[in-house]
Formats: C-alpha cells, structure tokens, sequence
C-alpha cells in the first residue's frame, strides 16, 4: 500500500536536493577559510564542516572540501552534544574538543549549532577546524613525549559559546587564556561561528523553497540508496577473511614499534572489522580514540569506492568491533595528539593492504601515510610577540595497476595541502633553504611509488622550540604484490654544536633552536606495486633523465630491467 502523506520524489528533485545539500556545506567551507586568521585553516584548509541528523547527529551530508577523518568523527561529537544539549534555542552554539567524546586530538576545535525551522530543530550545522595551539607542554599542542592528555592542552566539554546568537565572553575569555596566539585565535573563533551562520542561511533558502517534507524524504532516501551503493560495491569483494598488519614506529616515549593487527570478514554482503590483536594502550601520544578508529576505516572504504555518495547510509555496512584493550581504543586519560594525524593513517594503511588481493585493479600500495606534523614556538623578534607556526608536508602516493605513484600528494587522512612557504617566510620568522622532492623516494615496483619531499627551513631571528610528530621513521611505507618500500622519514636538525637526530626518528619536542639553526626534513616515498622485474625498461630511463633515481640506484632497484 502506497503511503499517501509521504511526498513522492523523482530522480531530478533528489539530485537537485542532493547537490544542494552539499553546497551548503561547501560554502559553509569557504567561508571558514576566507574569514580564518590562521594559516593553517585560510591556506592549508586544516577544517570540515557538515549536517548532522537532530535525533543522533548521523551524517546528512559534508562539503567536499572537508577533511574526510572528520566524516565519522564529527557524526560521533555531534551525538554527544545533542545528548547533553539542554534548553536550545536559536543561536546558540556549542564548543568542544573533549577527544573522548567523539573527537580526535585537542587541536581539532568543533562547533555545533543546532538549526531550527519553523520553530523546531531540523538538525545540526557543525564544523571543526584545526587551532595552531590549545596550551599544553609544547607550541601547537604535538607533545611527542606526553603521557597523559592534559600535558596536551585545553580540554573541552560540550559548553555553550553563544547563547541566543550572543558570545559567552567568560567563556572566551577561559579559553584565550589557555592559548599562546589569542589574539589570532580570536579571528579563528569567528570565522568558525561565521561558517555555521553561512550555512543556517542556505539552508534556510533550501527549505523554503522545497518544503520541509521533500527534504526530509529526500535525507532519507540518499541514505538508503548510500547503504545500497556501498553494499554494491562491497560485492566486488569475495567472502572470506582478510588479514594485514602496518606499524606505527613508536610512541615517542617506549622505543618500541605499536601494531596494528587487522582483520577483515566479508560475509552477507557486510564488512566486518578487527582491531582486538593490536597493541596494548601506549604510554605517549599515539593512543587512537574510538571515534578516529573509526573514521578512519570509514576514509579508507570511501578511498577504494569514491563514487559512493557520502552520508550516514555509506557506512552501514561497515561494522568495527571495538578494540578495548589497546591502543586503538584510548580512554581517558591516555594522551592522544597523535591519533588523527598518524595513527589515522595508519589504520587506513592496514585496510588498503588487507583488501589489495582481493581488488588489485582499486588498490595501491601504501601512501607516505603521515602528515609531517611540525610545530615551532618562540618569539618573534621583528614584531616583539610570540608566536606558534605548525605545517604539515606531503609525501608519495603508491603505485597501483593503473600508474605510478603520485609526487607530494596530500595525506591520506585529508586534503589538506602544505601552507605556501612564502606565506610561512611572511608570517614567521623563517627561512625556506630548500623544498623540492626526494628523488629516489618511491619504492620500487612494475609501478613505482611516487617522491616525497626534501625541506629545509631556518631559524632567521629569536629563538624557538621545535616538536615533531611523524611516523613511517623505522618502516617505510608498504609496496603491495611484490612491490618494495617507500623511502622512510627523516629528522635531522643542524645546530651550532653538530647535528641532532631524534632518537625517535619521527617524534621529539622541545628541541631548542636559535638563529641560524636549520630544520632538514625529508618525506616518505610512497610504496611499489607489483614485481619490479616487470616494469617497462623505458619507464626506468626515463625516471633517470628526469633525475628522479641516479643511475647507481636505478641498477640497485630495477637491475637487468635497466
């Protein structure tokens, strides 16, 4: 029996809904980053913002210029806020960046609305963005050697910043206190809250001129037809278990590398995820909270399906047994700065290599697989004020059936892209010596990875402490079907007395630099796919006139093929 009171949709108005949802999204994006004073939101994009379900803060729809980790993350934050949500009313806005309510690391700050229509709640507006600095132990919040998560920074739970559409200034004023940049951090703050009023207008606009009903139906029906491609897609894949294992190098406090031990069923057209034989919970920063474990299998699935639309519905099919009892599943008050930038990618890793046997034509070996995460605080002596840079950099993609790897693509997690270093010379008291790729990064393969990057940057004035937060330092990143390795991660800060390498390879703080100090980092190269033996001779000597491989290595990799 047809039921008559649900509106009827066809094909053209739930695409015309679908692509209007996004883009409310997507300026909601824009706005963000154009009214932002920090580099890392106005230039590398460091942010996300989305529409989540009133009831349980599922995913109605994210701009596509968000980062994906915040896909599932903010879908978990946002459910918390709802449940904790008392008396709203319009304009009011939560903050929080409580990582164990739904969150990543204490740097990712997130903000949620609730969007009201006609006098009720339709859903909520929220967004996250990446602050250089919430207080902690170190400038920018990457404390390589914390063990507990208060030596990280401000944490926040749930709490009303705008009441009524008006700013609780205490409130503010708690947080600027905790920060080294408030003053900057204040732009930030209103570019966040000016994001959320973007997209409380455009959605209005939408609904007015569809209707509430039609919408509605049209939420529902893109999540159900989201479930359907992914199980679709899932059916390329035959049933049986699948199994992988990636490593994170340490946990910048135990010189011993964490292991990620996963397995995959496919069996009734569903996924199935196991995390439970990894290692135990970790003394520092590389802990991963159950929300970015999450997300994190989630990006890698819409990573092999791209075409999949995303909302709640995409990861339906996608069950994660929660892995109590190790690293992957961190309570308080374990630290956590590493999980979303690292730890995150390696999860991904483990999914890519677990399923490339049984999809070699949608897989790839794996990426460089870490975002660089440097910070440098200090003061800045030209302006007589601190300050906080942190960048991220990088790396090489894998091979895949399909081609070489790409060169300096942007992390796994995102689509973030280092800031301009010409912006970071005019903002900071730094100076790019170098920043050019890593020859002979890619692993070798039929198909090679692609180069990471070679940057130097000096210390022009003043002085300043440096922390470090990478990965892929002990293991390069993996190369599939017979492929080899990528280059690994490399450390290394000239100073007046000598040269100083982390002893964690990719982890370290408080390193003490001055003028004339020089930072050298070099970025993994991503994976080789498939024998190596069976590249085309003429690929080889084209990579060595292109300086990508000196003549000595090329013979080293490829050999007779040369």
């Amino acid at each position: 029996m047809v039921e008559t009171n649900k509106p009827q949709l066809d094909h053209v108005t739930l695409a015309v809904l679908q692509n209007g949802l996004n883009q409310v999204c997507n300026e909601m994006d824009l706005a963000f980053q154009r009214a932002a004073f920090s580099p890392v939101i106005a230039e590398a994009m460091d942010r996300s913002d989305g529409i989540y379900h009133r009831d349980d803060g599922a995913l109605i729809a994210q701009g596509e210029l968000g980062l994906p980790i915040f896909v599932g993350t903010m879908q978990f934050s946002t459910r918390y806020v709802i449940s904790q949500a008392k008396d709203l009313q319009p304009g009011d806005i939560y903050i929080v960046n409580d990582p164990y309510l739904g969150g990543t690391h204490l740097m990712d700050v997130r903000m949620a609305m609730p969007f009201f229509y006609q006098g009720e709640i339709f859903c909520w507006l929220s967004n996250t963005g990446h602050w250089r600095d919430t207080g902690g132990a170190v400038p920018g919040g990457f404390s390589a050697s914390a063990t507990e998560v208060e030596q990280e920074g401000l944490r926040l739970p749930p709490v009303k910043l705008y009441k009524g559409g008006a700013l609780d200034e205490e409130i503010q004023a708690i947080i600027l206190s905790n920060i080294r940049v408030a003053g900057e951090t204040i732009g930030d703050i209103k570019a966040q809250v000016a994001a959320l009023w973007v997209g409380e207008r455009r959605l209005k606009a939408l609904l007015d001129r569809y209707g509430r009903d039609v919408v509605e139906a049209s939420i529902d029906e893109m999540r159900r037809r989201a479930a359907q491609q992914m199980r679709a897609s899932i059916a390329h894949i035959p049933d049986g278990q699948y199994n992988s294992v990636s490593w994170v190098d340490s946990d910048g406090v135990v010189d011993e590398p964490l292991k990620i031990n996963l397995s995959i069923e496919k069996r009734e057209g569903d996924l199935y995820f196991d995390f439970s034989n990894s290692s135990p919970p970790c003394k520092g920063p590389m802990n991963s909270v159950i929300a970015t474990t999450r997300s994190s299998v989630y990006l890698a699935m819409k990573h092999i399906f791209p075409e999949v639309p995303i909302n709640a519905g995409t990861f339906e099919p996608l069950h994660i047994t929660d892995p109590v009892g190790t690293f992957l599943y961190a309570e308080y008050p374990r630290p956590v700065s590493g999980c979303a930038a690292e730890v995150s990618q390696r999860i991904a890793e483990a999914v890519f290599a677990a399923l490339v046997s049984a999809l070699p034509d949608r897989l790839f070996a794996a990426p460089a697989g870490t975002s660089g995460n440097f910070a440098l605080g200090g003061m800045d002596e030209r302006h007589n004020k601190p300050y906080v840079m942190y960048l991220f950099t990088g790396g090489g993609y894998g091979g895949s059936l399909h081609g070489d790897g790409l060169s300096n693509g942007c992390s796994t997690i995102g689509i973030s892209t280092m800031q301009p270093i010409e912006v970071l010379e005019q903002r900071y008291p730094v100076l790019f010596q170098e920043f050019a790729l890593r020859e002979g990064s890619g692993g070798a393969g039929q198909q090679r990875g692609g180069f990471g990057v070679d940057y130097a940057l000096q210390i022009r004035q003043g002085w300043g402490r440096a922390s470090f937060v990478m990965d892929h330092g002990r293991y390069g990143p993996q190369g599939v079907l017979g492929g080899s390795d990528g280059a690994v991660n490399r450390v290394r800060v000239e100073r007046a007395d000598g040269t100083y390498i982390p002893p964690h390879l990719s982890k370290d703080q408080d390193i003490e630099v001055v003028e004339g100090d020089i930072i050298h980092v070099s970025t993994p190269g991503g994976g080789g796919y498939g024998d190596a033996n069976l590249r085309e001779p003429a690929l080889i000597e084209r990579d060595i006139q292109r300086g990508y491989y000196s003549p000595e290595l090329a013979d080293e990799l490829w050999g007779d093929q040369k």
